[in-house]
């Protein structure tokens, strides 16, 4: 519900003239349509509220048009590798941007297309507008431009807020969709600059340096923290940086944002680096990537007898079943303060939880720290569970162990380094937290889900065979050495 979109709008079905229901979601993103869809495969009346468009900012704006600009980029640097390691003559001519822009619009809307029939089939009425909390189980929707008019919704059961988020802006930089962007309007700015300044080093930053950089532009990259992708464990942050900068990106970590300033043909901005230095930096764009922010405006929370805390987020009383103070009142995705990590995911994952208890069942409360966390960059990070200083901190006396890539014959293959690293319970105890980076890592991490999800010991994992060759012996390999069976490393 972030936001405005200048396609083609979701109609209203007013299928259902009394407004009641069982189920009342407000957001039709990942957590919204999510908590919709179970409701409904579990016999519930669902009314879902939508000012935009169903799929919210993951489908519109982030995850699948982001993830489709990356794979072009894949294929991009690929015809590099060819020429320069492989021997292959080919040479890039140009990229044909509106062509590729019309191959990530089409993905995009032909996701959107399966998702409106999807909710259609599971017989979930979508209604269009602003909604607008009016106690604790009744709604007033306003519609907008296309479908106008106004509706009064009432739950039977309960209500769910999923309204998400929009990107965190910079006092003093307003974002122009040209010059100044953020996240949500990247994509779509007007054709390829030449050189790109990115404030904030976390997965989103991360991911916008490395495409800009493959589509050709020079990159710097600013982040506060000590760290690219502060969250995550040292040695994968000390990895993805040292990637990174092999591309010829400028990582400036633990740098700070003096001032900018918007020209006719770009930016500049003073930067503090970690040596205490000032830098004036000038681009023709200014990504501003340092977080997003919950969406509640308009919701008027009050009236169903609801706030924010300091930080924007609804917290839940009840984080099993993600129910604030108010009873039948849920809440979900973007909304969520930590622990809730607002990835797509993990906004699947409390949609289920929410629609089994308003259903009346016991479900399984969402693990987050069994929840993968996936950087799209090149290379790409995947870690889930916890990082080997969050283990000590915790108490834990972990064994670490780790292993290159490039010690592989596969890793050699690919000849872009990359490591899987290993955080278990010292003494053969379980897994605690798996960390990797290199290429095409997001595709190995769901074997490491399983590890940290099912407290799983080395000695479980060791006795499975990985196929050779492949990247995922590193982790087999790993979890040999962790069971004292190594076999290539000690």
């Amino acid at each position: 519900m972030v936001g405005m979109s200048t396609h083609t709008a979701d109609v209203t079905d007013p299928a259902d003239p009394t407004g009641l229901a069982d189920v009342i979601v407000i957001g039709g993103g990942t957590g919204g349509y999510a908590t919709a869809l179970r409701a409904a495969a579990l016999g519930l009346s669902v009314v879902l509220v939508e000012r935009d468009r169903l799929g919210g900012t993951c489908l519109h704006r982030g995850c699948v048009p982001s993830k489709a600009m990356l794979h072009a980029a894949e294929l991009i640097d690929g015809i590099a590798e060819a020429r320069e390691r492989w021997g292959v003559k080919a040479t890039l001519d140009s990229v044909d941007w509106p062509a590729l822009v019309a191959t990530r619009d089409d993905i995009v809307s032909r996701n959107h297309q399966g998702l409106r029939a999807h909710l259609a089939e599971a017989g979930v009425r979508v209604v269009r507008g602003s909604a607008r909390l009016t106690g604790a189980r009744t709604v007033r929707v306003e519609g907008v431009q296309d479908a106008p008019g106004v509706r009064r919704l009432t739950a039977r059961r309960g209500i769910v807020l999923a309204t998400g988020s929009r990107p965190r802006t910079l006092p003093g930089l307003v974002p122009d969709g040209r010059r100044v962007v953020t996240s949500d309007d990247a994509l779509f700015a007007p054709g390829l600059p030449d050189s790109v300044l990115v404030l904030g080093g976390g997965a989103i930053g991360v991911e916008y340096a490395s495409l800009h950089r493959s589509l050709g532009a020079e990159v710097t990259l600013v982040e506060a923290a000590e760290r690219l992708v502060p969250l995550e464990d040292a040695d994968l942050s000390r990895h993805l940086t040292r990637g990174l900068r092999g591309r010829g990106i400028d990582v400036q970590a633990g740098a700070r944002l003096l001032d900018a300033e918007v020209l006719d043909d770009g930016v500049r901005a003073r930067v503090r680096t970690a040596r205490g230095e000032t830098r004036t930096l000038t681009a023709r764009r200014l990504l501003v990537a340092v977080g997003r922010i919950p969406v509640t405006e308009g919701l008027d929370l009050a009236a169903a007898g609801l706030a924010t805390d300091a930080r924007g987020f609804v917290v839940p009383a009840d984080r099993d079943r993600l129910e604030t103070a108010v009873p039948g009142i849920h809440v979900v995705g973007d909304l969520l303060p930590p622990p809730s990590l607002g990835l797509a995911h993990a906004s699947f994952a409390e949609g289920l939880v929410v629609a089994e208890t308003l259903a009346g069942l016991r479900p399984t409360p969402v693990d987050y720290t069994a929840v993968p966390r996936v950087t799209y960059s090149s290379p790409q990070t995947a870690a889930v569970g916890l990082t080997e200083a969050e283990a000590r901190a915790g108490g834990h006396e972990p064994a670490v162990r780790a292993m290159p890539l490039t010690a592989l014959a596969k890793g050699m293959v690919h000849g872009r380094g990359g490591m899987v690293k290993v955080v278990a319970e010292a003494g053969d105890g379980r897994v605690l937290g798996v960390h990797l980076v290199g290429p095409q890592v997001s595709e190995l991490i769901a074997e490491a889900q399983l590890i940290v999800g099912w407290d799983a010991e080395p000695a479980d994992v060791a006795r499975h065979v990985h196929p050779h060759p492949t990247l995922s012996e590193a982790m087999g390999e790993v979890f040999l050495t962790l069971a004292g069976r190594g076999l290539h490393q000690r």
